[in-house]
């Protein structure tokens, strides 16, 4: 039996990248796993599969992150569809990369709003639902505490919105026995970052690898904080970044 048997989670954003890693890694440990998607639903529908192949129950729930009213419907609609919640991953995000002087309105409302107000309803949403011993566990950015590079301010400042707000969580839902933890990846081979793409050479050499992590890499980390090694791990930051930070 895996560490998480019998588990229920959602992953937003799951239907692609580090969701897609995690919704499988999490299905391999135990836990059935409800994923969102925005309009991906044929690669919404392979991640299913890819679920229920290791013998869980899996469900794509279509739901646009900036829209709170479909973040609630989410996990309302895991909880309907499973009988409960668990484990609850915020991973939906998009990359924004424009000068400040190039930033427009529209970029700061949708950026904050998939970044920090859909993780602030959904843990809103999941908190009645989540017994003692749930987890919230965010994907931040290790942009988050050192930006190298220009055109990352809306991105860098979401993210470390991301770190105080899981500080909140986690005083706000440890007596109930939930934890709040923000994973914070490094360059990570993904369709939005390729390794091949223009600016890879640069993000390689601030690597202490001299590489890229794989989606595989965080949802090793969220595995193992959603289990039972996360148990006494809440309000903190988990930097996944081959050194990058460092």
């Amino acid at each position: 039996m895996g560490t998480l048997e019998g588990k229920v989670a959602l992953v937003t954003g799951g239907s692609r990248g580090i969701g897609a890693a995690i919704a499988d890694r999490l299905a391999a440990g135990g836990a059935n796993v409800a994923l969102t998607y925005v309009s991906t639903r044929g690669r919404a529908d392979e991640v299913v599969s890819r679920i229920e192949a290791h013998g869980r129950k899996g469900l794509a729930i279509q739901a646009d992150s900036a829209d709170p009213a479909a973040v609630t419907a989410a996990v309302e609609g895991t909880v309907e569809a499973f009988g409960g919640l668990d484990i609850l991953v915020n991973n939906a995000g998009i990359f924004p990369t424009a000068s400040i002087e190039d930033v427009t309105v529209e970029d700061i409302d949708r950026t904050l709003a998939i970044h920090v107000r859909a993780v602030l309803v959904a843990a809103k949403a999941a908190a009645p639902h989540l017994p003692r011993g749930g987890r919230i566990i965010t994907i931040g950015s290790n942009l988050a505490e050192r930006v190298p590079w220009p055109g990352l301010s809306l991105y860098a400042a979401s993210k470390s919105a991301v770190l105080g707000l899981t500080r909140g969580l986690a005083r706000d839902l440890g007596p109930k026995g939930i934890s709040a933890v923000v994973v914070q990846p490094g360059s990570t081979e993904t369709e939005m970052n390729p390794v091949d793409g223009p600016h890879s050479d640069a993000q390689r050499e601030l690597s202490a690898f001299g590489e890229y992590a794989s989606a595989a890499d965080l949802a090793e980390t969220v595995a193992f904080l959603a289990g039972d090694g996360g148990r006494f791990v809440t309000g903190s930051a988990v930097t996944v970044d081959g050194g990058f930070n460092a």
